[in-house]
């Protein structure tokens, strides 16, 4: 087992702490629930101070990083839907597809998972956040929501992709849901609640299922390093109703290029760091 020094271990424990801050807040203010801080930053942690190797450093970080979105998602939803910005009827429609979609993604994470991961975060994000920047203004691709099944569908599609890359489903959600004509205040908000959906079953499916690794850092069980974890919720959940607070005093157009800027810088780092 890795022997850190008193030094190393409190720079690990101020990167991490610093990390739920931003993530906690970027909660919030953008309906995410996180895990585009999280993941790079958990990523980066067990492979330059922990020396983990990156396959199962990309592993670890997705599904510590769904153990932290809990109660980052419970408190930003909380505050989200006491705002009147959670729209109730598309979180009952999507249900099904949600559950559905992160039983497959973390199936696939478990069995599968990899420094593929990485990159394919990496990719996704990329694309979203450079569409949500330059659409920013631009009107909406269609007057409103599809049918129930394709709603499903849908929600199947950003659960199972958001439980493999470690965030909560607020990266896929909200560009969703402004394309389908849904406010970004209201977009923001129904995310805050899909997160719930994925980050929960998606963190105890990935905690309670996964073979430890023997290489594992100290603290991991499963595909979960709780230590990791405890480090970065406590601040997470403090700064989560910041967030939202602030968001209320930001126009849609710029939350939406917050949005993409924070999406953009995080992924093309990443992606650079897995190729």
């Amino acid at each position: 087992m890795l022997e850190l020094s008193l030094e190393q271990i409190l720079i690990n424990i101020a990167i991490l702490s610093v990390c739920g801050i931003a993530a906690g807040f970027l909660a919030g203010l953008l309906g995410i629930g996180g895990g585009i801080v999280f993941v790079p930053v958990l990523y980066f942690v067990f492979i330059h101070a922990l020396h983990v190797d990156p396959d199962l450093a990309m592993v670890l970080a997705t599904g510590t990083s769904l153990m932290c979105m809990i109660p980052t998602s419970i408190t930003a939803a909380l505050a989200q839907y006491k705002k009147g910005n959670t729209n109730t009827d598309v979180i009952k429609t999507w249900a099904f597809g949600l559950i559905l979609g992160v039983i497959a993604g973390s199936l696939i994470s478990s069995f599968y998972g990899g420094q593929w991961l990485a990159i394919l975060f990496g990719c996704i994000m990329i694309v979203n956040s450079l569409n949500t920047l330059f659409r920013a203004r631009a009107k909406p691709m269609f007057d409103s929501l599809p049918r129930p099944f394709f709603q499903n569908v849908i929600g199947f599609l950003i659960s199972s992709f958001s439980v493999m890359l470690g965030v909560g489903g607020g990266t896929l959600t909200v560009p969703v849901l402004n394309a389908c004509s849904v406010p970004p205040h209201k977009s923001i908000g129904t995310s805050s609640a899909v997160s719930l959906f994925v980050c929960i079953p998606g963190a105890i499916i990935l905690l309670t299922t996964g073979q430890t690794p023997d290489n594992a850092p100290f603290g991991t069980f499963g595909y979960v390093n709780v230590i990791a974890a405890l480090c970065v919720i406590p601040l997470s959940v403090l700064t989560a109703p910041l967030g939202v607070k602030a968001g209320k005093s930001i126009s849609p157009v710029t939350l939406k290029r917050i949005f993409a800027i924070a999406l953009l810088i995080v992924s093309v780092r990443m992606l650079l760091s897995a190729i």
